[in-house]
């Protein structure tokens, strides 16, 4: 595979694992199964090990979770809650043990104990307790933010308001909020006795969506009238620990009132943890509730806080995922959904097949290249497989030898007949057609007015689609201009005055939205959340980054397009020295180039022209610093560390704001010597550059707290 191959792989990973995270996390509407879902990640995993230097600042490695985009107050975690990585097999989790006894350096005499526990399938929930007293209760959120549930949580009696005295004063207990299997079964009945027609019947999908969705509530009284429940597994801020491993504290934590799994143990040796697993995936079905896996973790604390986190996840922490369900059906019919980017998604349209408990008609195909290499036809016997309360896909024909029409990937957009071209080196065919396609039209305003994005109060994806269909917007620019159609707005069926006017002011209060919002609700292929607050961050303003682009434009404005083949109906030029001028950290070419697409187009040019002529002035943004003697500075390590492994050095510096670099240069600012230090310390030397040892970069990173 070639670097342009890897690259364009990269790309649409990240793209689509990002939408998944939205669907899964936000909207309780996954669309593919868990294993599905886990293949990309580990195709994602894998493509970066090989491809190291093409590793994205949105790369799904560094994501967790999706953004709270709910009708409930955001609140900022004090300790981000982040995901775990996953185990698919005995060898990778092997592995995990072997990675923690090389980041610790530990000896041959040194055991990893482990904690093991199963893996809830249910909503992530913190509660935080200060003085003992329940004072806030969140979800997960992105991660960083999340959704304050607190009355909500309050009405559910695994949850006590108040624990014993002794206490530490500040602590927070995280764990699953959940359905058990028989009360989502009687909430379903339920329902659907209520609602005495089936068809008019709201009912929930499976016990996780019924879960998130009992609990994300506006009113506590419909959360108090759902059997939600509580499993804590660990811990957030505290201002003390009663105990120096990871399962004493939760025993701890289970003798204060909380709810602990009774399958927690303490595991001395890996072969322990892996038996352990098998007698949970054994007990899988008669459980009271629905699970995925067993987590493993590190159990003593102070080798814990040595390891340390990666991107969005612990290193001393890992989750072992069990395989998936399978099950026979027929594939219907084979539809095509065009999406905000114009990319033309299959999907299969599935016979009704009960998998794993909960029925299920449909599954994404993910693109041509799927389909050809599953030889699928509308009529054949497919296998479909499902791990995890979601939408499955299929991962087998059976019937490829029977005779059948082949399917044909259309070669024009079903919405609006433009043509269906797939760029070189992509595996995405995409509608030509821009915003005169009016599910591209549509599918970018909405994903303008999205809570991660523009975050318009009140503009959700249905308003949105009624005011593009009745001609009040057409373009982002619309939106900040409503104000002038007020009197048609209070016309509108359902809309009185106080509500044109929420709307209006929550239009109004966005003009001066932050900048990385702003890039993001562009809609710019390859600029997702991460990415434009890299962007941000280092231009600070609109004004500044839009001309960076446009000197970046300049730069490549003479270049010869790239040679088209003959079925491409557009060329794209690339230069890696010419976008060298958005030297944003992490920015490669792919999102440089991607940038400069897209204000090459001038109806793109156009549409900033317009929404800055409508009034929106992005914010600035204001640099944050860390009170650290090597923050923004190049710090190389060389020789022998003795007190820590060099991974744990790198983690150190990276978390005090400094970059570690390999090799000693002009721009290095300062150099760790341990014994055994050769060139690079002579190097140092002669370059002036200042060295001291380990003894002194530990005091520089206790000084840091």
């Amino acid at each position: 595979m070639t670097d342009e191959e890897a690259a364009a792989e990269l790309a649409h990973l990240a793209s689509e694992i990002a939408r998944h995270n939205r669907l899964y996390h936000d909207q309780d509407a996954p669309e593919i199964s868990d294993a599905d879902y886990d293949g990309l990640i580990r195709r994602n995993a894998a493509l970066e090990a090989e491809f190291p230097h093409l590793v994205r600042s949105d790369s799904p490695s560094r994501l967790v979770g999706a953004q709270a985009t709910g009708v409930l107050a955001k609140v900022t975690h004090a300790r981000a809650m982040l995901s775990l990585e996953n185990a698919f097999d005995d060898a990778d989790v092997i592995e995990f043990v072997l990675r923690v006894r090389r980041f610790l350096a530990l000896g041959e005499g040194d055991r990893v104990a482990l904690t093991a526990e199963p893996k809830i399938d249910g909503l992530s929930c913190s509660l935080r307790y200060e003085k003992g007293r329940l004072v806030l209760a969140a979800t997960r959120g992105d991660g960083q933010v999340g959704e304050d549930v607190t009355p909500n949580v309050r009405t559910i009696s695994d949850i006590p308001e108040q624990l014993p005295a002794g206490v530490p004063d500040v602590f927070e207990i995280r764990g699953e909020v959940y359905m058990a299997k028989a009360d989502f079964a009687a909430l379903n009945a339920r329902l659907l006795a209520e609602a005495g027609d089936p068809a008019k019947a709201r009912q929930f999908a499976n016990p996780r969506n019924a879960a998130a969705g009992s609990l994300r509530q506006k009113d506590a009284a419909i959360t108090a009238a759902r059997p939600l429940r509580f499993l804590a597994h660990g811990w957030g801020e505290v201002s003390a620990l009663p105990a120096e491993t990871q399962h004493g504290v939760m025993r701890a934590i289970e003798n204060w009132g909380l709810p602990v799994s009774d399958l927690l143990v303490e595991c001395v040796q890996v072969e322990a943890a892996l038996a352990h697993y098998r007698r949970i995936e054994a007990r899988r079905a008669d459980l009271p509730f629905d699970i995925d896996g067993v987590v493993y973790k590190v159990d003593r604390l102070d080798w814990q806080q040595r390891l340390g986190f990666v991107a969005k996840a612990p290193r001393w922490a890992i989750a072992h995922k069990f395989p998936a369900e399978r099950a026979q059906t027929t594939l219907r019919a084979i539809d095509i959904q065009v999406g905000r980017t114009g990319k033309l998604t299959p999907v299969a349209r599935l016979e009704p097949v009960t998998v794993g408990g909960v029925v299920v008609t449909n599954a994404t195909l993910h693109n041509a290249d799927e389909i050809e290499r599953l030889g699928a036809r509308p009529g054949d016997r497919v296998v479909v497989q499902r791990a995890g309360d979601v939408i499955p896909q299929v991962v087998e024909v059976l019937t490829r030898d029977e005779e059948r029409l082949a399917f044909l990937f259309p070669a024009q957009c079903p919405e609006c007949g433009s043509d269906a071209v797939r760029e070189e080196g992509e595996v995405d065919i995409r509608c030509t057609g821009g915003l005169i396609c009016p599910a591209q039209r549509v599918e970018r305003l909405r994903h303008f007015v999205s809570r991660a994005a523009l975050d318009i109060e009140g503009l959700g994806g249905t308003t949105i689609e009624s005011f593009f269909r009745d001609g009040l917007i057409e373009s982002p620019a619309d939106i900040f201009r409503l104000h002038e159609k007020r009197d048609e707005l209070l016309q509108r069926e359902r809309w009185a005055e106080t509500s044109v006017d929420n709307l209006l002011k929550a239009i109004d209060d966005r003009r001066n939205a932050p900048l990385d919002r702003v890039l993001f609700a562009l809609g710019i292929r390859h600029v997702g959340g991460v990415t434009a607050r890299d962007l941000a961050r280092r231009y600070r303003s609109f004004e500044a980054f839009l001309g960076v682009v446009e000197a970046a434009r300049a730069a490549r404005s003479g270049l010869e397009p790239t040679p088209a083949e003959p079925e491409r109906k557009f060329v794209i030029r690339r230069d890696k020295a010419t976008v060298a001028a958005i030297d944003t950290p992490g920015v490669g070419p792919e999102v440089a180039n991607a940038l400069l697409d897209f204000f090459d187009e001038a109806h793109n040019r156009e549409v900033i022209d317009a929404l800055r002529d409508a009034g929106l002035t992005p914010a600035d943004v204001i640099h944050e610093t860390r009170a650290s003697e090597v923050s923004g500075k190049t710090v190389v390590f060389t020789g022998s560390l003795e007190t820590m492994s060099r991974d744990e050095a790198k983690a150190q510096a990276e978390a005090l704001g400094a970059k570690v670099s390999g090799s000693v240069s002009a721009k290095t600012d300062l150099v760790v010597a341990g014994p055994g230090a050769g060139s690079k310390l002579k190097k140092a030397s002669d370059l002036g550059i200042k060295v001291i040892d380990e003894a002194e970069w530990a005091k520089i990173v206790a000084a840091a707290g």
